[in-house]
Parts: C-alpha cells; structure tokens; sequence
C-alpha cells in the first residue's frame, strides 16, 4: 500500500475453507489520497495495490477511508 502512501492498513482474514481455497479478507486502508475520490475510486486504487494477489482472492469487503473519516469511526 506503499502507493496509497495508507496511514492504516488492517486485513482480516475469514476464510474459512468454504470457497475453493479463496481468501475472504476484511481490509480496512486509511490514506489522504482519497481524499475528495469517489468510493469506486478509492476501491480501483486498492485494487491495483493488490493486483498481484487478485487470483487467490474469493471475496473482499473493504472500507476506504481518508484521515478525517477514520477518526472520526475511532
């Protein structure tokens, strides 16, 4: 996430072997970058983050938030 240049970065992992040997991951990525973006565009930067891990992964949730949004959750 060394692009996004992320504040936070937290993944949980639920796979739970129900998926064909697919990855559930719960991603949170905090960064000022997506600041003033769109949520399909935070989620395309994520994405291409992670293009290399793409295949092994079945489901993604994935929450995108910029600095004021994430203390503001805290």
């Amino acid at each position: 996430m060394t692009e996004l240049q992320a504040e936070f970065v937290l993944c949980n992992d639920n796979t739970d072997g129900s998926c064909g040997g697919g990855a559930k991951l719960e991603l949170i990525v905090v960064s000022a970058k997506f600041e003033g973006l769109a949520l399909l565009k935070r989620h395309r930067l994520v994405n291409d983050c992670l293009a290399d891990f793409v295949p092994q992964i079945h489901a993604i949730i994935m929450k995108t938030w910029t600095t004021e949004q994430y203390e503001s959750k805290k």
